[in-house]
């Protein structure tokens, strides 16, 4: 939750992939809230009662969401997904606009790894940007999991990571209303 809300005002890229990693966290805790409370917000040692009450609120209403939009064994969140819907229009906004060239040459030069990504995806098929997010949150899960990422894949990795940060870069500054003064 302290961290959600760092990253959020931060970066969101880095707030989406925290934000996935939470709703598998949960889902591997079974949408147990007692688990939670034990076996994480119980290891955060000095945490203040009031801080402790609001985390455990924060599980416990994530949890309810996933309830209620039946999300408990895979998918995602309405809220993580309306991120992706709001980057996902800040890439259509910033690709229709000829005075980003800079992004538009990190979007080009990630291109080639989207399509290939996509071509693997089957029947499963995201957008751009999702299928970016989708790619990154595979190889977190890859290492974290100790399994081999090929030199192919951490070279698609870096490019997707570039290119996702340029894209929460401008998401900020549109945020805060200075991407498009003119």
């Amino acid at each position: 939750m302290i961290t959600a809300s760092e990253k959020k005002r931060e970066n969101i890229a880095e707030y989406l992939l925290y934000m996935w990693q939470i709703e598998d966290l949960i889902r591997a805790f079974g949408l147990d809230l007692d688990r939670i409370e034990r076996d994480i917000v119980g290891r955060y040692e000095g945490l203040e009662p009031g801080k402790r009450k609001e985390m455990l609120e924060w599980y416990e209403s994530l949890i309810d969401m996933m309830r209620r939009e039946g999300v408990e064994k895979s998918g995602h969140l309405q809220l993580n997904r309306n991120v992706i819907i709001a980057l996902d229009d800040l890439h259509r906004r910033l690709m229709a606009d000829p005075k980003f060239t800079r992004y538009h040459a990190e979007f080009y030069k990630t291109l080639p790894y989207i399509v290939e990504i996509r071509s693997k995806a089957g029947e499963n098929k995201a957008d751009e940007i999702e299928t970016c997010f989708n790619a990154l949150y595979g190889l977190m899960l890859l290492r974290m999991q100790h399994k081999e990422v090929t030199p192919a894949t951490a070279e698609a990795a870096t490019q997707i990571s570039r290119f996702l940060a340029t894209l929460a870069a401008y998401y900020k500054k549109d945020y805060n209303d200075e991407l498009f003064k003119d």
